[in-house]
């Protein structure tokens, strides 16, 4: 059984920063893609970044050059970090990852609120 554990949400004013972390665990051989999606009230879940195991990442527009996807292979971390933080990345934050046999997992999810 696979489990995504994520931590770091909170409040936090607008300009400042926050780590989101996801730990991976379980029964998972190797990992195809990992990523950070968001659902914010009244709307669909979205994708904010995606890191393939190959090193590529991709971001949506609304976060390119503010935050950042990475992962830690020592011990099967997922980590966003999140800098100049708006209002409108207020949102509960998924952590999502596909495995090389095309299953999907994903965490709990974290709430991240942005007053302004």
């Amino acid at each position: 059984q696979v489990q995504l554990v994520e931590s770091g949400g909170g409040l936090v004013q607008a300009g400042g920063s926050l780590r989101l972390s996801c730990a991976v665990s379980g029964n998972i051989r190797s990992i195809h893609t990992m990523a950070w999606y968001r659902q914010a009230p009244g709307k669909q879940r979205e994708l904010v970044a995606i890191l393939t195991s190959r090193g590529n990442t991709n971001y949506a527009d609304s976060v390119k050059g503010r935050f950042t996807i990475s992962r830690d292979n020592a011990d099967n971390t997922i980590y966003l970090q999140m800098n100049s933080l708006k209002p409108e990345d207020t949102a509960v934050y998924y952590c999502n990852v596909v495995s090389l046999q095309l299953s999907g997992y994903w965490g709990q999810g974290t709430q991240v609120t942005v007053s302004s």
